[in-house]
């Protein structure tokens, strides 16, 4: 996951639980919004995630737009992401966490920005696939 669809996931998340974390996700959303317009996407995807903030597909979503887009590119969208995460940090339990299921797949990727655990790995592939 890039850095700013990670300040946006963990920012809804955390439920914007300061005055500082409210600022910095606002700013980020509101420069992604000036930079790219109120009809986009991208902003469409936020605001979808902002009302479910649970689902892993929307979360999924926002990460494809910013891909699109390459809002990962713009370094005054990643330090204004990077902003946010440094607020989250600070918070007592820090940052929140978020779980991903992948399942259903052959092979699987996956990454994070930050530090991040994985904490289980089951391998359900069919026998034949395994002693490959």
């Amino acid at each position: 996951m890039d850095l700013i669809t990670s300040a946006i996931v963990l920012g809804v998340a955390g439920n914007l639980a300061t005055d500082a974390i409210k600022a910095a996700y606002t700013s980020l959303k509101d420069a992604l919004i000036a930079k790219y317009g109120v009809q986009n996407k991208l902003i469409d995807a936020v605001n979808e995630l902002e009302s479910n903030r649970e689902s892993t597909s929307r979360r999924g979503v926002v990460e494809e737009e910013v891909k699109n887009i390459q809002a990962d590119k713009d370094p005054e969208l990643v330090k204004l992401a990077q902003d946010l995460l440094n607020q989250l940090k600070k918070q007592p339990d820090g940052v929140p966490s978020i779980t991903q299921n992948v399942s259903n797949v052959k092979f699987a990727a996956t990454s994070a920005t930050g530090n991040s655990t994985i904490s289980k790995i089951n391998d359900n592939a069919p026998a034949e696939d395994r002693k490959k």
